[in-house]
């Protein structure tokens, strides 16, 4: 069974008065932008990445390091995604957190409930002094990690959408043309049928199930994932991932399952190295999946927009955002937040924006990385690689697509997770599994709004 209240994140939770009796107080001079502050620091700087990814970390870094003679960042990796917030969490409570953390944005809740333990990036900039405009970035990216009065909390830095990914020579082998049209999921029905008859081992697979088959599926159909806005509007929210779409889908790929046409392969992105060996003609997975299938992949590919099913109203709408926000933590030193503010400031500039973009496949994060990647003709380059900044920009994003705040959401997805398998596993039907995921995501929804009142 899926560990419902970690005692890290109940601890984390619970107990904020208590943490902010602990903090260190800080008196912030102002300071110039970070090509020129005034006072040598040396900060902690927390990650998830590992392989490709990692490696493009440390170039970042390494890149600041030598771009000025002031500062000096440390890079560390500190596990998954989950890993990484429990560390930080850990740390905190010991009296040794990192100035700079990476969290998920299923974190994100988490986090603001834990003022006493995080220092908004807003906050950082005026007290450095630093040039800072929150308009700079892109709104779909910007909404997520900002208060309601347009107050940024965290700093947006990897964040990613989910795309189809196709294995076009597979999609040779199964008799279609590459440029077969995948963007309804009866179509993809279609193509797995297709592929299951040419005797494809791996029709289709999929990394981060709850993210993509069921958040994103609620965004892109523009129906809610939650209620009160997805959690933006209030604590006091409730699940509502049990409506007939969301029943439909899940029981879609719960028959192709059974049939052997949609193949499970772990609750992360377990599939990436499936698909990445040639195994698999489907693969819905992150933009941020771009890195990797590049450098590996010895097939030819494509990426197309995510799948709709036809007839539901307001669809295609716009899918949400994945990835993580950089939290600057309390405790530190004021030379400290001074280099904190240097170092997110560099990771949000045009030119290093846009290599991220470009070199990974996340979002440019704002306006100008987008704008200077279309310049350089980088899409004319690399066809396809603009389908997720369309995605997620051709629609105003409403109260259902806007993103997901809820607390303990790391701890629900997990109760998701296991629901989903038993449907896959022919063990539960879709809506029996959704009723029950509704049911215990809601009592550690209550437990998150009772801790934060």
């Amino acid at each position: 069974m899926v560990d419902e209240r970690p005692q890290p994140l109940r601890i984390w939770e619970n107990n904020n008065m208590k943490m902010r009796k602990l903090l260190l107080s800080a008196t912030v001079a102002a300071t110039s932008v970070w090509t020129a502050s005034a006072s040598a620091a040396e900060i902690q700087f927390w990650h998830a990445f590992t392989g490709r990814l990692g490696e493009l970390v440390a170039e970042q870094v390494e890149t600041f390091n030598k771009s000025q003679d002031q500062h000096t960042v440390t890079a560390s990796h500190k596990g998954n995604y989950s890993e990484t917030l429990n560390a930080g969490i850990a740390a905190f409570r010991a009296g040794e957190q990192p100035h700079v953390l990476m969290v998920f944005e299923v974190g994100t809740a988490t986090m603001m409930s834990a003022k006493g333990a995080t220092k908004p990036v807003y906050q950082v900039m005026e007290e450095a002094g630093a040039t800072f405009d929150p308009n700079a970035y892109i709104g779909s990216v910007k909404g997520y990690y900002t208060t309601t009065d347009g107050k940024m909390l965290s700093l947006p830095f990897n964040s990613s959408t989910p795309v189809l990914w196709v294995n076009k020579d597979l999609m040779t082998k199964a008799g279609l043309s590459a440029d077969t049209d995948l963007s309804t999921w009866e179509n993809v029905g279609k193509a797995l049928d297709a592929a299951k008859a040419a005797g494809i081992s791996c029709p289709m697979t999929t990394a981060w199930q709850s993210w993509i088959h069921l958040e994103n599926l609620s965004a892109y159909h523009n129906t809610p994932f939650a209620t009160q806005d997805n959690g933006f509007a209030g604590n006091d929210t409730e699940l509502a991932l049990n409506s007939p779409l969301q029943v439909k889908h899940i029981q879609a790929l719960g028959d192709w399952a059974k049939d052997g046409k949609f193949i499970y392969a772990g609750r992360r992105n377990e599939g990436g190295a499936n698909f990445r060996a040639g195994e698999c003609m489907l693969f819905t997975e992150s933009s941020a999946g771009y890195a990797g299938i590049k450098a590996e992949a010895k097939f030819d590919f494509a990426v197309n927009q995510l799948p709709y099913w036809e007839g539901t109203e307001g669809a295609p709408q716009n899918t949400i955002i994945g990835g993580a926000s950089l939290w600057v933590m309390e405790g530190h030193e004021a030379e400290e937040y001074k280099a904190a503010a240097d170092f997110l400031n560099f990771l949000s500039s045009t030119d290093i924006q846009a290599k991220w973009h470009q070199d990974t496949g996340y979002l440019p994060i704002t306006t100008a990385a987008g704008d200077k990647t279309k310049a350089d003709g980088f899409y004319d380059a690399n066809p396809g690689t603009d389908i997720a900044v369309i995605q997620m920009t051709a629609k105003e994003p409403t109260a259902n697509s806007k993103g997901l705040r809820l607390g303990s959401f790391d701890q629900i997805r997990g109760i998701i997770d296991e629901e989903l398998e038993g449907v896959w596993a022919g063990d539960k039907t879709a809506q029996a599994a959704l009723d029950s995921a509704k049911e215990r995501g809601d009592r550690l929804l209550r437990r998150f709004e009772q801790a934060n009142k």
